[in-house]
């Protein structure tokens, strides 16, 4: 990636939202394919979405077999002007005795072919707005009323929802579900930043020092601020969905941040460094009366251990960790 010419990342939808409006208004049919449940091992999950027309198309179910196939049927109802929605289940394994997708990993999910029209373009207008400005609203797709944005929904309801049967109806909420917050906006912060502008995260950077270049210039960034670090709880959200990532500029900085953010509810509280340093930061802690339980809470040093050395090495061990926090 180009980091003169990055910018900060949309949500992975916004590609599927930006064809599927582009070809409406040129007149061409568009069909969006969205898998609306999955479970066990599929190729696609529940949400991941793809917009066809017969000659392009943007986004992925999953690939594989199962992939072209629906790409296949997405075209084939394009032909006909008349066509209605196509849901389908599909099992992932070979003695199925219905539904089989030709795939067997064992897995099942429900995959949704839904004929766009130029109706439904002031919704896809608005569904691209809303993840432009990291709004709050969810998608909803139904049997009965087709496709639909309703906004200013709760952030605390369920991610997906969905009900099978004959009056089928699934919903979303929109935009990116993790939020990571970077404490410290040095160069394995930017190298970091990098990282998971790929990974679906909404991304805030925060330093306490004003005019710092790699804060500055940090392209990646959804939200750049200048803040006190004792003032760090009134600057993080709380929530399971929450991921903070301490590296300032030493250890007494980071000591500030962490005193500060030992009791923030969150997913995911970690902190970068030796692990002299890191036992020191322990030592003085426990010596101020924390608690074990509280300490138990953070993750020092963090980084898979994969003896990275270099700014890039070392945002790839934490990235991983992340990962591997998110999908426990």
């Amino acid at each position: 990636m180009d980091i003169l010419n990055a910018t900060p990342p949309a949500p992975r939808d916004m590609l599927v939202w930006q064809h599927a409006a582009a070809n409406l208004r040129a007149g061409i049919p568009v069909a969006l394919l969205c898998v609306l449940a999955s479970e066990g091992s599929s190729p696609g999950r529940q949400g991941f979405k793809m917009s066809v027309t017969a000659n392009s198309l943007a986004g992925s179910i999953g690939g594989g077999i199962m992939e072209h196939k629906f790409v296949e049927v997405a075209r084939a109802l394009l032909r006909d002007a008349t066509s209605t929605p196509v849901l389908r289940q599909q099992i992932h394994r070979k003695d199925a005795p219905a539904d089989r997708s030709g795939m067997i990993c064992s897995g099942e999910q429900w995959v949704l072919v839904q004929p766009l029209r130029v109706t439904d373009l002031p919704v896809i207008v608005a569904i691209k707005q809303l993840l432009r400005e990291h709004s709050s609203g969810q998608l909803q797709l139904s049997a009965s009323e087709g496709l639909r944005l309703q906004q200013d929904q709760n952030a605390a309801a369920p991610r997906y929802a969905w009900q099978p049967g004959t009056d089928w109806a699934y919903s979303e909420r929109l935009g990116f579900r993790d939020h990571a917050t970077i404490v410290g906006a040095g160069h394995v912060a930017l190298a970091l930043s990098r990282v998971l502008a790929s990974l679906e995260f909404e991304l805030t950077v925060l330093d306490d020092r004003p005019g710092l270049n790699t804060h500055l210039l940090n392209p990646f960034a959804h939200h750049k601020r200048t803040v006190s670090y004792e003032a760090l709880p009134q600057e993080i959200p709380t929530g399971p969905h929450q991921y903070i990532i301490l590296m300032t500029f030493g250890y007494r900085s980071d000591l500030v941040a962490l005193r500060a953010l030992l009791r923030h509810p969150v997913r995911y509280l970690g902190v970068m460094g030796s692990a002299a340093k890191i036992a020191e930061l322990l030592v003085t802690l426990r010596a101020e009366g924390v608690s074990e339980e509280l300490l138990g809470r953070v993750h020092a040093p963090i980084g898979l251990p994969i003896n990275s050395r270099t700014p890039e090495e070392i945002a790839i061990s934490i990235a991983a960790e992340l990962i591997r926090e998110r999908n426990a």
